[in-house]
């Protein structure tokens, strides 16, 4: 076994998953004052995390189901993710075209007269009723009326990212590509084995978290040899990518026979975010790939609202991924509950916890959190004060207005485009000037690997953001994939591996 620093050290928590909930509880534990070590057996965000649908709402349709704390929750939420990082959340506004035979406009107005006052609600504009006519309307000639309402939208890596950077600058230590194959609880703590491309090695813990999202399960059965307080139910969401289908910066929100709704959602400025599909998943949550028949129910829905019709061939990217929601045995994969269900677990002595995390949103991922570490107060009574709610993430520090760092930005680089220098404010926010440093011209940056990703910026996300491979940086750190060549990427990964072993060479000396 490996010689590892980590053996001969008691963590007050380890936590196994490098998703939203995994680095959410870090950070909150962390800033606590407890001693934290996250292992994450991928790249942070690498699967549930990153294959959302980009959003922080309160889920207007869980209404219908009465998931009434779930969605008071959610929607105080948006106001306070909102302020913790403006730089990657941004108020997103929808219209909801009006279908008198799948949902009556009474019953449209009361869902948004609850979602308008049921969470608190400061900066987020309310809801109305809009006439849908005009030359700007993409919507088909019989779609005349729809309402309209707020909700945010999110990088939805880079909040993991950014949760993980801040828990490593609060003590905790993040450790990515790193698998938990056992756990057991010896006399006064857990022993926990890990196993990287370093070998294996052990570290100890008062606590474990078990937060690995679609294997929550599969890890207390495996790897901890015990059994599961709850059964999982892996649902596919998919989503597809396309040139964009409509003018302007709103999002709809499409209604379908099966009483499902599906986002179309301008992104990344040329391009429209559809989706989500709900279907039973079986198999392994890491080889989750959009069907042929999903592709097909999107593209339906978008064609019988929209004027411009798609199909298949206009396809430019596809993701999938599976949510891992508390088994309620509904029938129906879409009103399968998504709130959070926390399974605490002690040993005899009443000691040496074990918390699992099943199901959660994205939205909701801070009072998760909370709700994590009232679990685990009893086991930690110095345990200090919630505090995550009123701390800006990395990269909102100080940053008042987004338009304002742009113009910052090109001021100190006098020839960076105008689309680089929004792209670097909405991704790194006030930490753009780590990157920047004392450079002044895009030619002190480093070398160029291709629509302006320069050396100094991808030096900053492996030195930084855990980046190993150009699938971390191109698809989660940034959003540069739907840009880059085959060519170039070997390119760049070439560059990586590099830069990786000359940091390998630089510890070993």
């Amino acid at each position: 076994m490996p010689q590892n620093e980590d053996s001969k050290s008691i963590y007050d928590v380890v936590i196994i998953g490098g998703g939203i909930n995994g680095t959410g509880i870090a950070v909150d534990a962390a800033g606590r004052g407890l001693s934290v070590f996250l292992c994450e057996k991928d790249d942070l965000a690498s699967h549930t995390s990153s294959a959302s649908s980009k959003l922080i709402h309160g889920g207007l349709r869980y209404l219908e189901h009465k998931e009434f704390r779930l969605v008071r929750e959610a929607l105080a939420e948006r106001e306070v993710l909102l302020a913790k990082a403006p730089h990657i959340i941004r108020p997103l506004r929808f219209i909801l075209p009006h279908r008198p035979h799948l949902r009556p406009a009474w019953l449209i107005r009361t869902g948004l007269f609850f979602y308008d006052h049921l969470g608190k609600r400061e900066t987020l504009a309310g809801s109305k009723q809009l006439k849908l006519a005009g030359v700007d309307n993409p919507l088909q000639n019989d779609i005349r009326h729809g309402f309209e309402y707020s909700d945010c939208a999110v990088d939805d890596a880079r909040l993991v990212v950014l949760n993980a950077m801040q828990a490593r600058e609060k003590g905790a230590k993040i450790q990515t590509r790193t698998r938990c194959i056992a756990a057991h609880r010896e006399a006064e703590h857990w022993s926990v084995q890990l196993e990287n491309n370093e070998g294996v090695f052990e570290v100890k813990a008062k606590a474990l978290v078990n937060a690995a999202g679609p294997w929550v399960a599969s890890v207390i059965r495996d790897a901890l040899q015990l059994q599961s307080p709850y059964g999982i139910r892996l649902i596919q969401g998919s989503h597809i990518v396309v040139p964009r289908l409509f003018s302007g910066d709103k999002a709809y929100i499409l209604q379908n026979e099966d009483q499902r709704i599906v986002f179309a959602i301008p992104y990344l400025n040329d391009y429209t975010l559809i989706g989500t599909t709900d279907r039973e998943y079986v198999g392994d949550p890491a080889k989750v790939k959009i069907t042929a028949e999903e592709i097909d129910y999107l593209i339906a829905i978008c064609n019988a609202h929209f004027n411009q019709q798609i199909d298949a061939t206009q396809i430019v990217h596809q993701f999938a991924g599976v949510r891992p929601l508390c088994d309620d045995e509904s029938d129906n994969p879409s009103v399968i509950t998504r709130d959070y269900t926390l399974a605490l677990s002690i040993d005899a002595q009443q000691q040496l916890p074990l918390l699992s995390v099943f199901g959660g949103k994205l939205t909701t991922y801070r009072k998760l959190a909370e709700a994590a570490m009232q679990q685990l107060q009893a086991f930690f009574p110095s345990l200090s004060a919630a505090w995550t709610a009123q701390a800006a993430l990395p990269g909102a520090e100080g940053l008042k207005d987004i338009d304002d760092l742009v113009i910052a930005i090109q001021q100190k680089i006098i020839d960076v485009p105008a689309t680089t220098a929004r792209r670097w404010a909405t991704t790194y926010g006030t930490r753009i000037w780590n990157i920047l440093d004392s450079a002044s011209t895009m030619l002190e940056l480093g070398q160029d690997f291709g629509h302006d990703l320069l050396a100094h910026e991808v030096d900053y996300v492996v030195d930084q953001e855990w980046v190993v491979q150009s699938e971390d940086l191109l698809w989660r750190r940034t959003k540069l994939g739907l840009d880059f060549s085959e060519q170039e990427i070997a390119v760049l990964d070439h560059y990586l591996t590099q830069l990786h072993q000359k940091r390998r060479q630089a510890t070993a000396a």
